[in-house]
């Protein structure tokens, strides 16, 4: 049994084609991709100032007393988790917000695409 001639420039299976996106949903998604990495950029940002600049300042910190404990212990054993959760609630509540705006502009151009 011999292989089907090889045809480097016909495929069986082409992908298929992506349906046509309107002017305003282009926009759209170019707002909620910059948005998104605006956020992403921002929280890790903070996220590595929690992690590595405040511990480098923890000296200069060590007179300082948060609840009966110096500053740095507190800040490395409840503080920085509590920081990490509220960066995580802050994401997912600006995505939603983000999320419901991609939704709406999208039901907006479908439903100027059917009038």
């Amino acid at each position: 049994m011999a292989a089907p001639p090889s045809n480097s420039r016909q495929t069986i299976n082409p992908p298929p084609e992506p349906p046509p996106v309107s002017d305003a949903m282009a926009r759209a998604h170019q707002r909620y991709w910059r948005f998104n990495l605006w956020l992403i950029a921002t929280l890790m940002t903070i996220g590595f100032a929690v992690s590595f600049v405040v511990p480098l300042a923890a000296h200069r910190l060590s007179n300082v007393r948060f609840a009966g404990f110096r500053l740095p212990f507190y800040l490395g054993a409840q503080g920085a988790i509590l920081i990490y959760l509220a960066l995580i609630v802050v994401y997912i509540v600006l995505m939603q917000r983000a999320d419901r705006r991609l939704q709406n502009a999208f039901e907006a151009d479908a439903a100027a695409r059917g009038s």
